[in-house]
């Protein structure tokens, strides 16, 4: 991939992980306290495993792309232990890194990376990783709120739970309002 190649690409992505990545807390600031340990089956992670390895993973991505190698993911502090307290760590982990992201030359983001021997990719090809990965996840998390009890956001569209309303604020006029889910 060429320099201009990968900086087009990061000028179509980060707009969507940062899309994506308000989305994905939202989801994780739905789960209700004391139901963290909610699994819909014994081999499911816990609404918390859950949360937690869509964060670091998310950031793990960021951090190799802007250092151009995969090392040890982001260590999640003991002090944080809700799902509340994971997307508040998230969010600012995530808003510290948008700008050094944002400074990469045209050139680290067209390097090729080594994802743990399996691939070897451009930096920026992971940002699409990333959001693909999150969004996966964070299905899954949104699966687990009706069980425990609590709410559905509005995500893409509104939900049974949530408006959804245009980008401008407006009312969506008769006959043009996606279907609930």
């Amino acid at each position: 991939m060429s320099p201009d190649q990968a900086k087009f690409l990061f000028d179509f992505l980060l707009p969507q992980l940062e899309f994506e990545q308000a989305i994905t807390q939202k989801i994780m600031s739905s789960v209700p306290l004391k139901k963290e340990d909610y699994r819909p089956a014994p081999r499911s992670k816990s609404a918390l495993e859950l949360a937690r390895h869509i964060a670091i993973t998310e950031l793990w991505f960021m951090d190799a792309v802007i250092s151009r190698r995969f090392e040890e993911g982001p260590p999640l502090p003991e002090s944080v232990y809700t799902c509340a307290g994971i997307a508040q760590w998230y969010a600012e982990n995530f808003k510290r890194r948008m700008p050094v992201l944002r400074d990469l030359s045209n050139e680290a983001l067209a390097t090729e990376v080594d994802y743990i021997g399996l691939r070897n990719d451009p930096a920026v090809a992971y940002l699409n990783i990333a959001i693909r990965h999150s969004v996966h996840h964070r299905g899954q998390l949104s699966a687990y709120l009706r069980p425990m009890g609590a709410t559905v956001p509005a995500i893409y569209v509104e939900s049974a739970d949530e408006p959804f309303p245009p980008i401008d604020g407006s009312p969506v006029p008769p006959g043009h309002r996606p279907p609930a889910f």
